[in-house]
């Protein structure tokens, strides 16, 4: 499934629905930029899981402070729209698929 892109301004829309897991990053962050390819493999991995990505920008603050982010990356995952859970720092492609797939079963 490919990734959804969310703003401030589209970010409701994106999180509606089924499970999705949100990747919050920034171009400038290290970690970040090692968890994007292993965010998009899962990605196409996993097809019945919404993956969308938000990057921290100065045009997109709002988002990020109404869900206390502090740190990046960080991944929280919505159900229906609702937060379920939050995940910090840079995982590899074993942990996220098993944080996945709890989530499925919850």
């Amino acid at each position: 499934m490919a990734i959804k892109h969310a703003t401030d301004a589209n970010f409701t829309e994106n999180i509606n629905g089924a499970l999705t897991l949100v990747d919050f990053w920034a171009p400038w962050c290290g970690p970040c930029r090692m968890f994007g390819p292993i965010f998009e493999a899962t990605s196409e991995a996993i097809t019945d899981v919404n993956f969308v990505k938000f990057e921290v920008n100065d045009e997109n603050r709002n988002t990020p402070t109404r869900f206390g982010i502090r740190g990046i990356p960080c991944v929280l995952a919505f159900k229906n729209g609702e937060l379920v859970e939050a995940r910090s720092g840079l995982m590899d492609q074993d942990t996220l698929t098993d944080w996945i797939m709890e989530l499925k079963g919850s």
